[in-house]
Parts: structure tokens; sequence; C-alpha cells
């Protein structure tokens, strides 16, 4: 309900015989909307700035704001910090790191390195061939 229905059932439940405040004390609609239109029109006759607006603010441009947000990327520079610096980990504590950090899954396991195979010799020697040579083609 608002405060006008509320307003208009109350006077119509008051007793006859009661009579209304003095009108220095009666608060009616009308007094507050004369007093809210006073101020209004003083508000907009003074110069000055509107109080709407925060001190000192600059309007940007939507383009400066747009480069602002627009990402960046930091591949170059971090690249040149890095390969700048001249310290270089150990090798047994760069692979401590990783096995700390590395899951337990199978795919995130290293693949396995194959043992190297040595190239299989010959049994017989040149001695051995010369040998065979000797008797099988009978060249001295």
């Amino acid at each position: 309900m608002s405060a006008s229905l509320l307003r208009r059932g109350l006077e119509l439940l008051e007793a006859p015989g009661r009579e209304k405040a003095p009108p220095g004390l009666q608060r009616g609609r009308n007094g507050l909307r004369a007093a809210g239109a006073a101020r209004r029109r003083k508000a907009v006759l003074e110069p000055g700035r509107s109080k709407a607006t925060v001190k000192g603010r600059v309007v940007k441009s939507a383009i400066e704001e747009y480069h602002k947000k627009k990402p960046v990327n930091h591949l170059r520079t971090n690249l040149q910090y890095m390969l700048k610096g001249r310290f270089v980990a150990n090798k047994a504590i760069i692979e401590q790191v990783l096995t700390q950090n590395r899951g337990r899954k199978s795919k995130d396991q290293p693949p396995k390195k194959a043992a190297k195979k040595k190239p299989k010799g010959t049994v017989f020697t040149e001695e051995d061939f010369r040998k065979f040579e000797r008797e099988y083609f009978g060249r001295p």
C-alpha cells in the first residue's frame, strides 16, 4: 500500500469530533513539495560545477582503454632475461626437481632409454682369414 492510501484510510477512521492539528504543526504533502521545489530551483540557479562529477576526472578515449587492456606478449623480454643469466644449475639438482614434479601416471614418466648395443665384432682375427685362405685356395 502507498502512503497516500494509508493516510486517507486513517482520515476516514478518525473520530468525527476530533479537530485536526493547527496549521503550523501540520505536515502535509503540499508543504514538503513546495520546499523541495524551492531547493531544486536554488540548486539550478547557482553557478558552479555539478557535484555528481569527481574532482579532477579526465575523460578517457575508448582506444586508450582498449590498448591498456590488450594482452601484452612478454616472451621476448623474458627470454632475454633468462639468457642473460650466467648461473647454471647442477644437473643432479635439475634431475631431482624434475622427478619431484613428475606425476605417477605412465604418461608423465619419461621414455626409458634403451641400452646401447655394441657392434658385434667378428670372432675371427685377420690371421685366421689368411690361414683359411692358404688352406682353401692353396696359396702360400
